[in-house]
């Protein structure tokens, strides 16, 4: 079994991490996304496309001072180029579509560093805008807290990163676009080293 279509009984892997103004998809904003969609052979996964967004506060949105600060985020910066939740998830959704096509996969699971977190708000931009064909998997998901910790003892990402042989840049963290990117790499390391054919005792 070397296909990726086979390693997950189907599923493609997609890293997704979601910046936010808080901590309740329903009362706070989705304001920065990231999806790193995973494809090679199984061994030897990787990632293959990076799909980013700026996604401006829907309307009534509830945002945190406090979120806003730990984020480093300005919702009504004109320079952060935002766009609409309805834009963004279709701007996601579509290559990942193609992708789960692609590899003949069923359909995507979603990858992420405290996963429920990040497919929460992602569910609740669908359900605000309407957008149809959610790509994702309704529930299931890999968390990358639990494989990082079986695998190194560590749950937080930062320290994750490093005990894989990661660097870790502390003034990029907390942007969707690099943690998902270091929650990827992370994901495939662990992946890899793990082989479905070997005895475990």
């Amino acid at each position: 079994m070397t296909a990726l279509c086979g390693r997950f009984r189907g599923f493609l892997p997609v890293v997704v991490d979601v910046e936010t103004s808080g901590f309740e998809p329903d009362r706070h904003a989705l304001l920065e996304m990231a999806a790193i969609i995973i494809g090679g052979e199984v061994g030897q996964l990787r990632p293959v496309s990076t799909h980013h967004f700026h996604v401006q506060p829907f309307a009534g949105a509830v945002l945190d001072p406090a979120a806003l600060a730990f984020t480093g985020i300005d919702p009504f910066q004109p320079l952060r180029g935002a766009i609409p939740e309805e834009d963004a998830l279709r701007g996601m959704f579509r290559p990942v579509r193609s992708a789960v096509k692609a590899a003949h996969c069923r359909r995507a699971i979603l990858v992420g560093h405290n996963a429920a977190f990040d497919l929460s708000f992602i569910k609740a931009a669908e359900k605000r805008t309407g957008v149809k064909n959610n790509p994702f998997h309704r529930f299931s998901t890999f968390d990358t807290v639990s494989l990082a910790g079986l695998a190194y003892g560590e749950t937080v990402l930062a320290k994750a990163a490093l005990a894989a042989g990661l660097d870790w840049d502390h003034a990029q963290a907390h942007s969707a676009l690099y943690d998902a990117h270091q929650t990827a790499e992370l994901f495939c390391r662990i992946v890899n080293r793990f082989d479905l054919h070997q005895e475990y005792s």
